[in-house]
């Protein structure tokens, strides 16, 4: 068998063409590349971590780092029906890249002259930058350019055949704040400063919320292109949807201004304040809030708008009087002048409505009433007699009206606004009840508003301990003790809707830049005051205040109202200056409004002149009620006239004519810095401890 024939290898060829010993000088060398490679990659891994840092700034050094600010736009104010009360308008800043202006000598004048020319940059101002920072690719050389002076550069810039050596201008988006209706609301809404601080009001109490995030756009960039570039997009701040209602705050803030005009004079305001909340009594809803004087938001240290420079000199002495009064004299002597001033528009700028507590006068006999009828010391069936004055602890404590009411049930006492009657009832009622149920309506407590620098009323009533006979009679026709217009509201709201104490707010939703709701403020309960049967039973007598009582003057034909008059006595006593105050809603059955109104210190008003506060109080409900459809006598079908005898109009009398009154917590401010109000209870409905 013949023998089997060897394969040949596919290789067969190099080993014929490379002998033995080239083959091993082949492998040889690829074994050198190889080690070769090795201690290359080796030395590269050496140097990048011993020394990779240094490079890197090296090469960094050698390009051109940008990055710039985008800045956020701040959330819109808007009032309940979507009419923006607040918003940021779209501004630009002057930017100048001084490297690429220096980078040819041809174009450092031209460009000059265009700053010059659209943004009034002298040629100065320039050069120093050139002098002090001439690698520098980002400048701020002026803010707040309007759309019109934007255009005019954007022209030029874009006219490469006249201007072709104008380079490194550019122009920055960014916003200022607005506000279309100026004074509108001024305490309420707030403005701001140094950018996006709130200062007052919602701008202060929902800064958070109305502010975003700053976007940036930075890359790397060589000596003729850009490497990369990379844009981190500005998140926007979110819209605040007030509970204000624009059209009604503008009849109340018409209606304010009028009175106070008419009454001014001599360089002095028409009073010293006037205020107005209304608010929807079933919800704790302010739907207008008011004081004056009031200031322009967009300009609000601008105090010539209101005041005259003689009068505003007698406001630097009323708040110095104040520093006195505090103990802070020397503090004020050793301010500047610009520091007074700046103390000064701080007195204008606080809300009076949240800030400021008062004595309330006679407004404040319904709760006396309340405490009476929920505590079982009062049924109602009572009847007093009324001589015009009632000996407490030895002292005559008068009634407004001196002549005396006669015999009065507890209907003509509120009706006829009778201090000798209440005075009676608060001996009944006794020093624990009545100040237990002053708490229990919220007077010397927080209401919880969410709005900055809420006053701090705990330490302006009496303690069941610290409480004498006199302090409790005096305490029960409203005098000698403090409040705030916003405690009133709301304790008053809870007498006449059933019982029922709302928080009072001025923001009811919270939605994102597009319109989406985020958040919604549902009305939040915090306590039951008085039961509905002592509800239905003060309706009826405040419908009777209206219909033959103090309230008369202020009555608005078509409409079923209830409510209460009041005239307080300021401290010091005897100074012939008076708080008026009117507090009412409609209809009186449902009711679907309440109207507080204050007049502090009217001007030449030495006699506690009711006609004026009843007046405005007309003069504003005549024209809100309608506007806000509130239902009238002819919709409702319902109207009990209440019956009583009239004692038209009476001169008033000062209660303490007869002896020494010893309160001594004056009107004013009594802000709490440290208190800020709970807002997280926003979408649950929870109220706060």
């Amino acid at each position: 068998m013949a023998g089997r024939k060897r394969k040949k290898s596919r290789f067969e060829f190099l080993t014929k063409k490379f002998p033995l010993r080239m083959q091993r000088k082949l492998v040889m060398l690829f074994m050198a590349v190889i080690l070769a490679f090795v201690v290359l990659i080796g030395r590269i891994t050496y140097i990048n971590v011993t020394k990779g840092s240094g490079y890197t700034r090296t090469v960094l050094d050698q390009q051109n780092y940008d990055s710039r600010v985008i800045a956020f736009k701040r959330g819109d104010i808007v009032d309940r029906n979507g009419t923006k009360i607040a918003t940021s308008e779209r501004v630009y800043n002057v930017i100048l890249d001084v490297n690429m202006m220096t980078d040819k000598d041809e174009y450092i004048e031209p460009t000059k002259e265009v700053l010059k020319e659209c943004f009034g940059i002298e040629g100065s101002v320039v050069d120093q930058l050139v002098e002090e920072d001439p690698d520098s690719r980002y400048k701020i050389l002026a803010r707040g350019i309007d759309y019109n002076t934007a255009q005019k550069f954007k022209e030029i810039d874009e006219d490469d055949e006249n201007y072709p050596n104008v380079m490194g201008i550019w122009l920055e988006d960014d916003y200022t704040r607005t506000y279309p209706y100026g004074s509108m609301a001024s305490d309420v809404i707030g403005f701001t400063y140094a950018g996006n601080l709130g200062a007052i009001g919602i701008e202060n109490a929902y800064n958070d919320v109305l502010n975003g995030t700053d976007g940036r756009e930075y890359g790397y960039f060589d000596s003729e292109s850009s490497v990369e570039r990379t844009v981190k997009p500005a998140k926007n701040g979110n819209t605040v949807v007030s509970t204000i209602d624009v059209t009604l705050q503008n009849i109340v803030e018409k209606a304010i201004l009028e009175f106070n005009q008419e009454r001014a004079g001599d360089g002095e305001l028409g009073s010293k304040n006037t205020a107005v909340i209304i608010m929807n009594p079933n919800t704790g809803e302010i739907l207008a809030e008011a004081s004056y004087p009031n200031f322009d938001l967009n300009e609000p240290r601008n105090w010539s708008q209101i005041y005259s420079a003689e009068a505003w000199e007698a406001k630097m002495q009323e708040v110095a009087g104040i520093y006195s009064q505090q103990g802070k004299e020397q503090e004020w002597n050793e301010m500047s002048d610009d520091e007074k001033e700046a103390a000064t528009l701080n007195d204008l700028w606080r809300n009076f409505c949240v800030s400021d507590s008062y004595e309330p006068g006679s407004v404040a006999k319904p709760f006396t009433v309340a405490a009476g009828l929920e505590t079982g010391t009062l049924t109602g069936d009572e009847t007093y007699y009324c001589g015009g004055s009632k000996n407490v602890m030895g002292w005559d404590i008068g009634c407004h009206y001196r002549a005396g009411h006669g015999t009065e049930t507890i209907q003509d006492a509120i009706a006829n606004s009778c201090n000798v009657a209440l005075m009676d009832m608060a001996s009944v009622i006794g020093v624990d009840n009545f100040t237990r149920y002053q708490h229990i309506f919220g007077f010397g407590e927080y209401t919880g508003i969410d709005l900055p620098g809420e006053a701090y009323t705990a330490g302006l009533l009496y303690t069941a301990d610290s409480m004498t006979d006199v302090d409790l009679a005096s305490n029960s026709f409203g005098q000698n003790f403090n409040v705030t217009m916003t405690q009133m509201a709301s304790a008053f709201a809870s007498l006449i809707n059933g019982g029922y104490y709302y928080e009072p707010h001025v923001v009811k939703q919270i939605q994102d830049e597009n319109g989406n709701v985020i958040e919604t403020k549902d009305p939040v309960l915090l306590r039951k005051t008085v039961s509905s049967e002592t509800s239905k039973m003060l309706k009826t007598y405040l419908k009777a205040t209206m219909d033959y009582g103090t309230g008369q003057r202020a009555q608005v034909e078509g409409y079923d109202i209830g409510a209460k008059t009041g005239t307080a006595e300021k401290l010091p006593r005897g100074n012939n200056k008076y708080l008026l105050s009117y507090i009412g809603y409609a209809p009186r059955e449902n009711p679907e409004v309440l109207i507080y109104v204050v007049i502090d210190e009217a001007r030449n008003d030495s006699a506690g002149d009711s006609s004026l506060i009843l007046g405005l109080s007309k003069k504003i409900m005549e024209e809100a009620f309608p506007y806000l459809g509130i239902t009238t006598i002819a919709e409702s079908g319902e109207s009990v006239q209440t019956e009583g005898q009239n004692f038209g109009d009476t001169e008033y009398t000062d209660y303490d004519e007869n002896y020494e009154d010893t309160y001594n917590n004056p009107d004013g401010s009594y802000i709490d810095e440290n208190y800020s109000p709970d807002l997280d209870d926003w979408a649950s409905g929870e109220a706060p401890e």
